[in-house]
């Protein structure tokens, strides 16, 4: 999967972006139809970097 690759080379660039003043941060926008399996990427996507992932539910945030 070309996401996880993504990620993994992020993942051992922590230094690169250290050497070249950058922030080292990387995000990904999914985008799809209810039901479609974003939620079990994510949680592969951290499994497979032994890290932690937390569930906010929106629509509980008050204004």
């Amino acid at each position: 999967m070309a996401m996880m690759a993504d990620l993994d080379r992020f993942i051992f660039r922590k230094e690169f972006y250290k050497r070249v003043g950058r922030a080292w941060k990387r995000g990904y926008l999914l985008y799809r139809l209810p039901v479609t399996k974003k939620s079990s990427l994510v949680v592969a996507m951290a499994n497979n970097l032994k890290l932690e992932v937390y569930e906010l539910q929106l629509s509980n945030v008050g204004a």
